[in-house]
Order: structure tokens, then sequence, then C-alpha cells
């Protein structure tokens, strides 16, 4: 076995869930080398526009604390690291565009993605280019379709955290499962995975699945048939500014069972406009939330001092795509981005994230997700999660 590099510190893990790879490999694919001279340029695509851009936002600080500490420490390979950021906005069309911006401008890898439907549209262009992806956010299994092998993802796919939420859902006495999303890439995947495991287990059933509209005034149908279909939980794989219109229908229709959001919703402000009855019995499955890791408190105090303000949500897996992408430059001893492909493919760090080493289908070996609860207005960790 090979031994882990530590890149500072290691993080414990609080809920495992693994997943095994199940992708073969794919047809080499020529690109140009990057630039083997002067900076080593990364390239993040994350939505600064738009209802997620405070997510995208945090994902940037998160990369750039990672590349200043790399420059501080002497850079890598002797040359100083910068990022080039574009904004994909969550929208496809808007992301296939800035794909294209970032590979003219000669990065060595794409270390963004955090809607998934933003994310897939750019695989070819990344893989035309022969730009390895360490996908920070992005995590629907759309991403692993194509076989690419220059995709790596830094979180569990929706499989897992499906698993993960049936599981949880049924320990939270849920019988009758109602499935809502939103007809996008991540939140779908989610919510058919989550499906096919309640079925697969068979102590959870599936009472229907129901797709609502983003930016409606409001899902009071869906709300109806929810109640029809005598659901006792809801799961929601969407995002969170359709979350927060959802659970005030659900809850104004008279739905007092548990809401379950998938990490698309607690990742944002969601319980901001939702008052203590609507949020009560209001759970998250999550990724990783800083705040309730304490040994992640040292990171949390150096992203404070580098931009006056805690670290959310997305901030530590951006933090560690940018070391995963320049640790495996540094092992590589090259810019050349199918060595550094090579070399990402065999990762083993002992990341902020926790361990850190991929499958061969690009998925991560040992995923963690957090069940969150809503309690005064903000989600802390599941007491019985810890």
């Amino acid at each position: 076995m090979r031994s882990r590099r530590v890149l500072s510190g290691v993080a414990v893990a609080v809920v495992l869930a693994a997943t095994a790879g199940c992708g073969g490999p794919a047809a080499e694919t020529a690109g140009a080398p990057a630039p083997s001279s002067g900076t080593i340029r990364l390239g993040t695509l994350v939505p600064l526009t738009g209802r997620s851009s405070p997510s995208g936002e945090a994902m940037v600080n998160g990369a750039r604390l990672a590349i200043n500490e790399a420059n501080a420490a002497g850079g890598i390979l002797g040359r100083q690291v910068e990022l080039a950021v574009e904004d994909d906005a969550c929208d496809p069309g808007t992301a296939v565009t800035a794909a294209r911006t970032l590979v003219g401008k000669d990065i060595v890898a794409s270390v963004g993605g955090y809607c998934s439907s933003a994310t897939v549209p750019t695989l070819k262009i990344f893989r035309a280019a022969g730009v390895p992806m360490v996908v920070a956010q992005s995590n629907s299994t759309d991403l692993l379709a194509p076989k690419y092998d220059n995709v790596f993802l830094i979180c569990g796919t929706v499989t897992a955290e499906a698993d993960f939420a049936v599981d949880w859902m049924k320990r939270l006495g849920g019988h009758r499962v109602a499935v809502v999303h939103d007809g996008t890439s991540f939140p779908v995947t989610l919510a058919e995975s989550t499906a096919t495991s309640a079925k697969r287990t068979g102590d959870l059933t599936v009472t229907g699945q129901f797709e609502l509209s983003q930016g409606a005034p409001n899902y009071s149908r869906i709300a109806g048939s929810v109640r029809a279909g005598k659901a006792d939980i809801v799961y929601y794989t969407g995002y969170y500014a359709e979350a927060s219109q959802l659970i005030k229908d659900l809850r104004g229709n008279g739905f007092t069972g548990k809401i379950v959001v998938g990490d698309g919703a607690t990742d944002g402000p969601l319980l901001e406009n939702l008052t203590p009855a609507q949020s009560r019995d209001v759970y998250g499955t999550a990724l990783i939330f800083p705040e309730f890791l304490p040994e992640l408190a040292d990171w949390s105090k150096r992203y404070q001092a580098a931009f006056g303000a805690p670290p959310g949500p997305s901030t530590v897996e951006a933090y560690d795509a940018v070391n995963v992408a320049l640790d495996a430059v540094k092992r590589a001893g090259s810019t050349d981005r199918e060595a550094v492909r090579k070399a990402i493919a065999a990762t083993d760090l002992a990341a902020m994230s926790g361990p850190l080493s991929f499958n061969p289908d690009g998925t991560r070996t040992t995923p963690k997700f957090l069940l969150l609860r809503a309690e005064n207005g903000k989600f802390g960790l599941e007491p019985t999660a810890r």
C-alpha cells in the first residue's frame, strides 16, 4: 500500500459512505500540453451570478486559499500558481462558453464544478483539449456516463448519497417517502437513485416522484399530491431557492411529517425565510460543513484570516480540488496534461475532506456525507450522527 501524503492535517470522517468504481477506461484523447514554463494556471468554472452565486464565491475563496498557501511555500516545481476564474451561472450554455475560454488560457487542470447541469456539457470540451477535471462539487452520475478517464469527483456520487439518505430516512421513522426534484441533472439523478435504493432495501415505500419548475411562485399542487399519497417523509433533491418555497407549501397544506433535502439545498440560505414551525423536522443530507468538524478548526482559522469570514459549505472541497491538482503536478514533475491526469488517478492524500483517492471510474473511494437538522433557524449536525 502506498503511504498517504499529508497536505495539512488529517480530516476525520464523521459519517462515511463508500462507493465502488464501475467505469471502464476511455480511449486516449490528444490535447495540447500546458506551457512548460512560467506560472502554473488552474481553471475553475463556478456560478458567480444567479441564485447559486454565494456557493460559487465560497468555492473561489477555498481554491484561492490553497493556491496562496502553495505560493507562500515556494510554489510548485519552483513556479507560482494562479487561478483563472469563469462564471458558469449554473447554466449549460454559459458553462460551455466559459469552458472554451478557460481552455484558451492554457490551464493545466480544471478544479471547479458546482451545478452538475452546467458541468456535464463541459466534459467534451475539456476532454478534447486533454484537460484533466478535478470536480469540486458536482456529483451527478451523468458526469460518469461518458466514461472519460480525465474526470475525478471530490464528492461522493448521487448513488452514495441516495443510499445514505434512505438509511437515515428509515432511522428517522420514515415508512412512505415522496421524492421531489427540479428536472435538472443532479436533482434528477439523486431522486432516481433514492427511489432505486428505497425499493432495493424494501423498508421505505416510494409514494411518488414529482418534478417542480424552478422559479415557480408556489408548489401547492405538488404539496397536495404528497399528502394525497399519504407520505410521512419527503426528500427534495434540488437546490435551496425552490426548497424553501416547497417547505412553505408543504406546511401550508398541512404536511406535518419530516422533510429532508439533498446537499444542493443545505448549501445555501434555505432556512432564512422559514418560520420555526415551518422548519421543524427539516433535515438535510450534506457534504462538508467546516463548523461541525473540530478537526478543521485550524484550517477554518486560516480561511477566516484570509477572507474575513468563516468558511461555509463548498469551501473545503474547492480547496482539496486545487491541492489534488497541484500534488499531481508535483508528482508528475511536469505540467504536461496527460502526465498530470495519470498522477491524479494515482492520488493518495490525507486531504481536508478526509482520505482521498479515486476508483478507476473517477469516483472517490471514501466519500463523506453528514446528516443535518434544522434548529433555531440554523442547521446543526444531527446528534445521533456524531
